[in-house]
């Protein structure tokens, strides 16, 4: 899936932002990270829409990778060449649909979950969440074996989720995982560019 020197996609959540979202996208596009994927599920299909237009625009100048997120429909009807699903948003997606996109991400929370995701046809998967994560507040974290496990079973890139941060980088890396999906870090710190070389890897 990547092309980018970095194995770092960035996940977002614009209510986390300090800044203008846009201008937060900006900096982390050109800090050239392996993708952006716009996750803002609380917005309707055409406010989301309106936002993916955008963020389409910023990832394609920096050449980095959009994957657009939950909306499959309005992601086909902007062209999108890239979607990433809930597994069970992807189980429920019609092949006229699933054929519109070149890439399909899935996010899965165990081994059954990845071998149901590769049927369906995804290209890469998600697995999570590895560490603890303020967005699964109460929720134990499945950890390194877990990621371990997807890893070895998935037979396509899996890409480490939750709590993901410069600490344990490297040990999620060492499970196997393609890559390191990051969402608060890149939308609270303050120098994207300089957050992204901290996880060291393939910069």
């Amino acid at each position: 899936m990547t092309t980018s020197m970095s194995d770092i996609i960035c996940v977002t959540n614009r209510r986390l932002c300090k800044e203008d979202f846009l201008l937060r996208i900006e900096k982390i596009a050109a800090a050239g990270p392996a993708a952006v994927i716009l996750r803002e599920k609380d917005l309707s299909p055409d406010e989301y829409g309106r936002l993916a237009e955008k963020v389409m625009d910023i990832c394609g100048k920096y050449g980095v990778k959009c994957i657009l997120h939950n909306f499959a429909e309005t992601a086909a009807s902007l062209g999108a060449e890239r979607i990433h699903l809930p597994l069970h948003k992807l189980m429920e997606l019609p092949d006229s649909l699933k054929n519109s996109f070149r890439e399909i991400g899935a996010s899965c929370h165990s081994v059954s979950d990845a071998l149901a995701a590769k049927q369906l046809g995804a290209s890469y998967i998600t697995a999570g969440h590895v560490f603890v994560t303020d967005c699964k507040k109460g929720l134990a974290p499945r950890g390194l074996g877990f990621l371990k496990d997807v890893c070895e079973s998935a037979g396509m890139p899996v890409y480490a989720i939750g709590g993901i941060s410069p600490e344990n980088a490297a040990s999620a890396r060492e499970t196997g995982a393609a890559g390191l999906c990051v969402m608060s870090g890149l939308m609270v710190c303050d120098d994207p560019a300089l957050y992204i070389k901290q996880f060291g890897g393939n910069i």
